[in-house]
C-alpha cells in the first residue's frame, strides 16, 4: 500500500502522469495537501437508488444494472458518433445513450454490471438516461456494500473547479485515492476549538466535503474549513498588529499647542469625527508605530486630517510620503497641503512621472530629480507628494517618519510595502503608515481583511453641504432629466456623466460570471464607450454646450489639461469612465449623471454621487438605468432612500455577496471563505477564539499542527 504525505509531489500518486500533472498545475494543485484542499463547489444529488420499473421523467436518479446490449452509430446529421446500450435489472430495461463516447463500447461490454446516474428523459413511449455519468461495479463489489465505495454515481457526487482536459470526474478518483492513503493527516485546530464550535475533526471533515454521507454533513465539513481559514487570517491579523506596536517608530511630539493653532488656521469647522480622527492619529504616532486606516464618505474631509498628522510629523523634524494612485489626485493634493500650510513654513514637493515642483516658505518652482534624491536622503523635514514615482529606485528616505496612502485598495500590497521601506533606516524604525479609502467597509469585512490596523470613521459632512437630491431615471424620462441639466448648467453649474464599466463574461466552474477581458481589452471597450456617449451629448443632445471626455488611454498631460479646464469652468460637462479621479474637488460641479448604473454596486454609485455636492449648491444625481426588472430596481432605488455610504455598503454585501463588493480576483480569497463572510456573528467568535489563542501561547508551540499551518499560511499571505 503507498503511503503518502501531505508535502509529497502529486505526482506520487497513482494514475498521474504527465499528461495530467500539466493539468492539475494549471489548478495550482502541487502537493497532495493541495489536492485535498481542492473543494467541490458544488454536489449532484444522485443518491436515490430505484428499480427501473419506478422511474419517472424529469428525475435525477441512480440505477444498478447490467449491460444487456450496447453498439456504435454514427449520426451524419450531426457528424457525431452515439453509443448506445439497454440495461436491465430485475424490474425491467431501460434505453441508455451517450454522445461522442465510442470508447465505451470497449469499457462496457455486455455483461458488465454498472451503476449509472443522470436525468432520466423521455423518447416517443420510452424512458432513457441521457449522458449518464457511469460507475463499473465488480462482481467482488456487488457481493459486498458496495455503495459506500462509489465516486461517480450512486450518491451525492461532488463538483470541482475542472480545467480543459481534466474533469471532475479524474479529480474524483485522485482525490479518493490521496484520501486512502495519506499518513499524516493530524488534527490542525486544538482539542478545546472542536468542541466549542461543533466542528467535525480534520479527517472526517475531508472525507465529508470529497464524499459527503448528506448534504448536511457536507455543510458541516464546510463551516469547518471555513473556520480553519478565517482563524489563520485573524491569527495572522493579530499577530502582525503586535509584531507592530513592538517594532520601534519615529517618536512625533504630540504637540497639543500646534494641533490647536493648525486647526484655528483652518477658513472652516472641523467635524466632530475629523477632529477624533485627527486626535487618535497624532495619539497613535506619540505613543507606538501607528497602522491606521481612515476612512470617510467621498467629500467627508479625510486630506485635512492626513494634513493635521503630516504637519505635527514635519515638526517633529521628519520626512512625509504621500502616494496617491494618479498624477490629477497627486497635483490636488499638493494645492490643499500648500494652501493649507501656508503659515507653517513647510517644504513641500510635487513628484509625478511628469512634473516635479517645490514649494518653500512661499516660494514655488521646478525641482530636478537629483536635488530632490538629495534632499529626501539628507536629514531635512520634506512633505513629498505624488504617484507611482516615489517607489523609484533613487528615491530614499533619510528620516520617513510618515506615510500616507490614498485610496488605499488602488495599490498593490507590493507597492505598499516598498514604499514603506523607502526609509535609510527601516532596520531601526519603521514609518508610521495612514491609509485612507472613500469605499465604506462594513464592519464584518473590517474586522476579516483589515484587524492589522486600527480603524478611524469620519461620517459628518462638512457644515453648509447640501444632501444631494438623487434620482433613478428610466428611459421614458430621459428627455426631461436632459432639459433639467441644460436649464442647471444656464445658471453657471457643471456636470459628471459616468459611462458604465464594460465586461463580457462567461459562467465559470463555480457557476459564477468571470471576465473573459484582459485589462488591456477592458479599457479599450470603456474608452469605445466614452467616446460613444460624448459624440452623443455633443452633437446630439447638448450640441449649444462644451462637452469633453475623459478615459484611462489619454496621457497624464492630457487628463491635467481637461480636468484644469474643467475646475475653471471651461467645459460643461465632463464624460467618463468609472475610473474618473477619486476625490477630484470640483465645487461647481453639482450634476451627477451615471449611465448603466445597474453595472455598479450601490457603494461605488454612492461614491460618484459624492463627486458633486461640495459647496453650498444644491446638487443632483440622476441614475439611469435601461432595466425594468423590480429586483434592479429596488436596489437602486436604495440611493434614493440612503444617504448613508455605510448603510448602502451594507445592503450591497447582502444583495451582491462579498466576491461582487470586494471583487474576488483582487482579493484572492476562496470562495467557501468569500460566502461566509455575509456571517457577522461567525467572524466575531473566530476573532474572540483567535484572542483567546494568542494569550494562551503567543508562539502557538503549544499546538504543533496549528503552527505548521500557520507559518504556512504566513508565507502565502506575506508574498500576496
Amino acid at each position: 500500500m503507498t503511503k503518502l504525505l501531505l508535502s509529497d509531489s502529486i505526482s506520487q500518486i497513482s494514475g498521474i502522469g504527465p499528461r495530467h500533472l500539466k493539468y492539475l498545475e494549471k489548478l495550482g494543485i502541487h502537493t497532495v495537501k493541495d489536492l485535498l484542499w481542492h473543494f467541490p463547489f458544488r454536489y449532484d444529488d444522485f443518491s436515490k437508488i430505484k428499480p427501473i420499473s419506478e422511474l419517472t421523467v424529469n428525475e435525477k436518479v441512480s440505477i444498478v444494472g447490467t449491460i444487456t446490449k450496447i453498439n456504435l452509430r454514427r449520426s451524419w446529421h450531426k457528424k457525431m458518433f452515439i453509443v448506445e446500450a439497454k440495461v436491465a435489472d430485475d424490474t425491467g430495461i431501460i434505453n441508455v445513450i451517450w454522445f461522442n463516447q465510442s470508447f465505451l463500447l470497449k469499457t462496457l461490454p455486455v455483461g458488465t454490471t454498472v451503476s449509472l446516474s443522470g436525468l432520466v428523459k423521455q423518447k416517443g413511449k420510452q424512458l432513457l438516461l441521457s449522458s449518464p455519468t457511469y460507475e463499473i461495479i465488480s462482481q467482488q463489489k456487488l457481493e459486498k456494500n458496495f455503495f459506500k465505495d462509489l465516486k461517480h454515481t450512486g450518491r451525492l457526487v461532488p463538483i470541482y473547479p475542472e480545467t480543459k482536459g481534466l474533469t471532475s470526474r479524474t479529480l474524483r478518483y485522485f482525490i479518493q485515492f490521496a484520501l486512502k492513503n495519506v499518513s499524516n493527516l493530524n488534527e490542525t485546530l486544538p482539542n478545546f476549538l472542536l468542541q466549542k464550535n461543533s466542528l467535525l475533526p480534520l479527517r472526517i471533515a475531508l472525507t465529508q466535503i470529497h464524499f459527503p454521507q448528506s448534504l448536511e454533513m457536507a455543510q458541516q465539513a464546510k463551516q469547518r474549513f471555513i473556520y480553519e481559514s478565517l482563524l489563520l487570517s485573524q491569527l495572522y491579523l493579530l499577530k502582525m498588529k503586535k509584531k507592530m506596536s513592538l517594532a520601534k517608530a519615529p517618536l512625533v511630539e504630540l504637540n497639543i499647542p500646534l494641533l490647536q493653532e493648525f486647526v484655528k488656521s483652518l477658513p472652516f469647522q472641523l467635524t466632530q469625527d475629523q477632529k477624533r480622527a485627527l486626535w487618535e492619529t497624532a495619539q497613535d504616532m506619540s505613543q507606538k508605530p501607528m497602522n491606521r486606516l481612515l476612512e470617510g464618505e467621498v467629500g467627508s474631509g479625510k486630506t485635512i486630517v492626513a494634513i493635521g498628522a503630516s504637519l505635527l510629523v514635519y515638526k517633529s523634524k521628519y520626512q512625509v510620503a504621500v502616494m496617491a494612485p494618479t498624477e490629477i489626485l497627486a497635483k490636488q493634493h499638493y494645492e490643499n497641503f500648500k494652501k493649507f500650510l501656508q503659515n507653517f513654513h513647510c517644504r513641500i514637493v510635487l513628484l509625478t512621472s511628469s512634473n516635479s515642483l517645490i514649494y518653500d516658505d512661499g516660494l514655488e518652482g521646478n525641482i530636478s530629480k537629483k536635488v530632490l534624491t538629495k534632499i529626501t536622503a539628507s536629514s531635512l523635514p520634506i512633505i513629498i507628494i505624488g504617484t507611482h514615482a516615489l517607489i523609484q529606485k533613487q528615491i530614499q528616505f533619510n528620516r520617513l517618519g510618515l506615510v500616507i496612502v490614498d485610496e488605499q485598495h488602488r495599490f498593490g500590497v507590493e507597492q505598499r510595502k516598498a514604499l514603506l521601506s523607502k526609509s535609510l533606516h527601516i532596520k531601526e524604525e519603521i514609518p508610521h503608515l495612514l491609509s485612507m479609502t472613500a469605499t465604506p467597509i462594513p464592519r464584518t469585512l473590517a474586522l476579516a481583511f483589515y484587524g492589522d490596523l486600527d480603524l478611524s470613521i469620519i461620517k459628518e459632512m462638512p457644515q453648509g453641504r447640501k444632501k444631494i437630491t438623487t434620482k433613478v431615471v428610466l428611459p421614458q424620462t430621459r428627455e426631461k432629466i436632459y432639459q433639467f441639466i441644460r436649464s442647471e448648467i444656464n445658471k453657471g453649474r457643471q456636470c459628471f456623466v459616468i459611462c458604465p464599466r464594460i465586461e463580457i463574461t462567461e459562467i465559470n466552474a463555480y457557476n459564477q460570471p468571470t471576465n473573459l477581458l484582459t485589462l488591456a481589452e477592458q479599457l479599450n471597450y470603456e474608452v469605445k464607450a466614452v467616446k460613444k456617449e460624448y459624440e452623443k451629448l455633443a452633437e446630439q443632445i447638448f450640441p449649444d454646450l462644451k462637452v469633453a471626455m475623459l478615459h484611462g488611454k489619454m496621457k497624464s498631460p492630457e487628463k491635467t489639461a481637461i480636468m484644469e479646464a474643467f475646475s475653471q469652468g471651461a467645459i460643461d460637462i465632463l464624460v467618463s469612465t468609472s475610473v474618473v479621479e477619486v476625490g477630484v474637488d470640483i465645487p461647481n460641479a453639482t450634476i451627477m449623471m451615471i449611465e448603466g448604473a445597474e453595472h455598479f454596486g450601490l457603494a461605488q454609485l454612492h461614491q460618484f454621487r459624492g463627486r458633486v455636492g461640495r459647496s453650498s449648491y444644491q446638487s443632483y444625481c440622476f441614475v439611469f438605468t435601461e432595466l425594468n426588472s423590480k429586483n434592479a430596481l429596488r436596489r437602486l432605488k436604495l440611493l434614493e432612500k440612503y444617504n448613508d455610504g455605510f448603510k448602502l455598503a451594507e445592503f450591497d454585501l447582502s444583495l451582491r455577496g462579498p466576491g461582487e463588493f470586494l471583487g474576488t480576483k483582487q482579493s484572492g480569497i476562496p470562495d467557501l471563505v468569500m460566502n461566509s463572510l455575509l456571517n457577522k456573528e461567525m467572524i466575531e467568535t473566530v476573532h474572540s477564539d483567535a484572542l483567546r489563542i494568542l494569550n494562551q501561547d503567543t508562539t502557538l508551540k503549544k499546538w504543533p499542527s496549528l503552527l505548521t499551518n500557520f507559518q504556512e499560511f504566513s508565507e502565502k499571505a506575506s508574498r500576496s
